[in-house]
């Protein structure tokens, strides 16, 4: 019920009025059954602006951090996602993938529409890095075919690190649907997932017209962090001196 309201009612006016979305290639979304819809990620909207144009609901894997915040905060966001039908994951333990296999099966075997984003987090800079090959793998075990989708807009209406939703035109671009039945009870075979990714991730890069980036975008985000230069130290001689409005 919720996830109906807030897309007819409470969220969804709202995005069509400050995204004024367009859609091509909705035919390409099945009427009924299973299938995975493999997109780029470039803004958190991406996970609104989809359900949005697409008649079926969708069920996306979201990280378990949304649901475990503390505060006032932490609460809606708990509530916001178990209320549209969201699946919590777990990206930190040791059996962090298994899980996530599970839970995006259960939601295929059900025959409901997953959603999925290859690159494993947001790009961050707008380009389109090297998939993960647990859609891959997903796609191999429970037979769905895979439909890409390409969001095109959304990091400008929701730039990393805004607070504030900007007017910005988005276009939902969903391509034709891909059948790796040929690699039926491969699945576990690394070099078919990486080869069945590789191929999602090539739509991907047709679709969307991003330049293609082969390195994880999450390596590329550790790599920022740790090349960013520390803050240099006081001395305690110097800390000692300086004035309290500073040292405070």
């Amino acid at each position: 019920m919720w996830y109906w309201l807030f897309k007819y009612v409470l969220l969804g006016p709202l995005l069509r009025v400050a995204g004024r979305p367009t859609v091509t290639g909705l035919e390409n979304v099945p009427s009924d059954g299973n299938a995975i819809f493999a997109s780029n990620h470039k803004a958190v909207l991406d996970s609104f602006f989809l359900p949005l144009v697409v008649p079926r609901p969708i069920t996306f894997l979201a990280k378990s951090e949304y649901f475990t915040g503390s505060g006032a905060k932490g609460a809606f966001q708990k509530w916001f996602f178990s209320a549209v039908g969201q699946v919590p994951i777990d990206r930190t333990g040791a059996d962090a993938a298994q899980d996530a296999l599970n839970a995006g099966l259960r939601v295929l075997s059900a025959g409901n529409l997953l959603g999925i984003y290859p690159e494993g987090t947001r790009s961050p800079d707008g380009r389109l890095y090297k998939g993960k090959t647990g859609m891959a793998r997903l796609a191999l075990e429970s037979g769905a075919k895979v439909i890409p989708v390409a969001m095109v807009g959304t990091e400008k209406m929701n730039p990393i690190g805004s607070k504030m939703w900007r007017p910005a035109k988005v276009e939902v671009r969903i391509g034709e649907p891909i059948d790796f039945s040929r690699f039926e009870g491969m699945g576990g075979n690394r070099f078919v997932e990486r080869a069945v990714t590789d191929e999602v991730m090539y739509k991907l890069m047709q679709l969307s017209g991003q330049e293609y980036v082969d390195i994880y975008a999450a390596s590329l985000k550790q790599n920022v962090v740790a090349a960013a230069p520390a803050a240099p130290e006081v001395p305690a001689a110097d800390a000692a001196r300086l004035p309290d409005t500073q040292a405070s």
